[in-house]
């Protein structure tokens, strides 16, 4: 039986994703071109295949329904934007992630993004680079207002990393887990009351169905002149367009985005000196990359095994 493999950097961090399929007779199809696949290429090379280890290829009904073996698609990553999930129950395909995978990673890379604005770093490197000796002035972690926005499992992973570096937290999340908010003191706010008092606003929540920013201009005026707002989770969630005339006009003192409406980025946001831009590299951690590659696998072993992992 064949099983597409279709993100380019799989099995980059360590062979025993692969190795797992290869002992369950699976016979592995690559992505040979080295970036996401199209549609066509998805359905050239899954013709055969019964299940699909997939990244952010397009899965919807002009594919799904020219893959007639197909039984399992195993997402590695959270993100299922790209996959038609209703057509796929439709069909029987079974459709599958691996949540936990990138939650520390992500949580570590908005803290390293937090520093780097509040240290100038990027800043003061390009200074550097450019040969000009400045000394930038930054600011503390401890004591400031971290908001999160979105307390699910990398908001709550989020908050207590900025928690044990001496910040003082609060969180929006359209159902709190209030239990761990107490446990771990942190103060549940509506979404006005988070985005006028943070310090530093980090944003972990899926985007709208209909593709519409979370963070539009109305959101953006409440932010503090001085406070930083961080993008790691998808494209779109804040609106680019309005991030950008706010951070021109100094209005936000800065920001930092992993993630874009359209990627590769090559938007206007790259001309502005106060936001640091990083390629979708949350879940990047060599660690977690291979955790979620182990886990997408074994979750195709189990589905296609009939509920009994291999």
């Amino acid at each position: 039986m064949k099983v597409l493999v279709s993100p380019s950097s799989f099995g980059q961090c360590g062979n025993e994703p692969l190795n797992l399929l290869k002992e369950n007779n699976f016979e592995i199809i690559n992505n040979p071109f080295g970036r996401k696949l199209t549609e066509n290429e998805v359905i050239e090379l899954a013709r055969d295949a019964v299940g699909i280890v997939a990244g952010v290829e397009p899965l919807n009904k002009n594919v799904m329904d020219q893959l007639p073996k197909l039984k399992c698609i195993s997402r590695v990553g959270v993100g299922m934007d790209s996959v038609d999930l209703k057509y796929a129950e439709g069909k029987g395909i079974a459709v599958v992630n691996t949540p936990d995978g990138p939650t520390r990673a992500v949580a570590e890379l908005t803290i390293a993004l937090s520093m780097d604005l509040l240290r100038r770093i990027s800043r003061a490197d390009s200074n550097m680079r450019n040969k000009v000796w400045k000394k930038e002035i930054g600011n503390l972690i401890l004591g400031k207002t971290v908001g999160i926005y979105g307390l699910g499992r990398i908001g709550k992973e989020t908050a207590k990393l900025f928690k044990a570096l001496g910040a003082e937290i609060i969180a929006y999340d359209l159902y709190p887990d209030l239990e761990f908010a107490d446990a771990n003191e942190i103060q549940i706010a509506d979404k006005n009351n988070l985005f006028e008092t943070a310090d530093i606003i980090t944003i972990h929540v899926p985007g709208n169905k209909n593709k519409t920013p979370v963070i539009s201009e109305i959101e953006l005026n409440l932010i503090k002149n001085e406070s930083f707002i961080i993008n790691v989770s998808r494209g779109g969630v804040v609106d680019e367009n309005a991030l950008y005339d706010f951070l021109s006009k100094n209005k936000i003192a800065g920001a930092a985005c992993d993630v874009f409406s359209f990627e590769p980025y090559e938007g206007k946001l790259l001309e502005l000196d106060n936001i640091v831009l990083t390629p979708h590299l949350g879940s990047y951690a060599k660690e977690a990359k291979l955790k979620m590659e182990i886990d997408a696998v074994k979750n195709l072993l189990k589905l296609l095994n009939n509920g009994s992992e291999s």
